[in-house]
């Protein structure tokens, strides 16, 4: 069965559409939005916000695939992605993200069995005066090292 947004989100993205000339230009607040509706932003989404759009949905899946920030299949409950760019990797970033996946037992891109944890690497979270930085969600975490880390972690649970 094909996926089919909520009477709220059309309405949503109706609002959002109409404030540009061009409709295209709503590209990216559309697919949050269904990204929030749906957990992920797969094929058959794609198609949806093409057809919303009055787009190709070759033109929506070049952006998904363009942006880290859209997920292509289900993330876990906390999806932590940590910044694997340049400030971030001369300041450990590796080593913290090494640490992450001893500590879930899971490699980046993968999701702990529980479904309450996803890791990610992003090329850029735009914190380098915060290197190494992550993001849980929607929270973003600086100055890292493990102790902190863990910490986050612990008061997550």
């Amino acid at each position: 069965m094909s996926p089919a947004f909520m009477d709220l989100t059309k309405k949503k993205i109706e609002e959002i559409a109409g404030r540009y000339p061009d409709k295209r230009a709503a590209l990216l607040p559309v697919l949050h939005l269904a990204q929030s509706e749906f957990g992920q932003i797969g094929a058959a989404e794609e198609a949806l916000v093409a057809a919303a759009l009055d787009i190709k949905p070759i033109e929506v899946h070049e952006v998904v695939t363009f942006y880290t920030m859209y997920n292509r299949t289900s993330v876990g409950t906390y999806h932590i992605q940590v910044c694997s760019n340049l400030s971030c990797s001369l300041l450990g970033s590796g080593k913290l993200i090494d640490h992450l996946s001893r500590k879930l037992g899971i490699l980046p891109g993968e999701t702990t069995k529980d479904g309450r944890f996803t890791l990610s690497t992003v090329e850029c979270l735009g914190a380098c005066e915060e290197a190494p930085s992550m993001m849980i969600n929607f929270d973003y975490y600086g100055g890292l090292d493990e102790k902190k880390i863990d910490k986050i972690l612990d008061d997550l649970k």
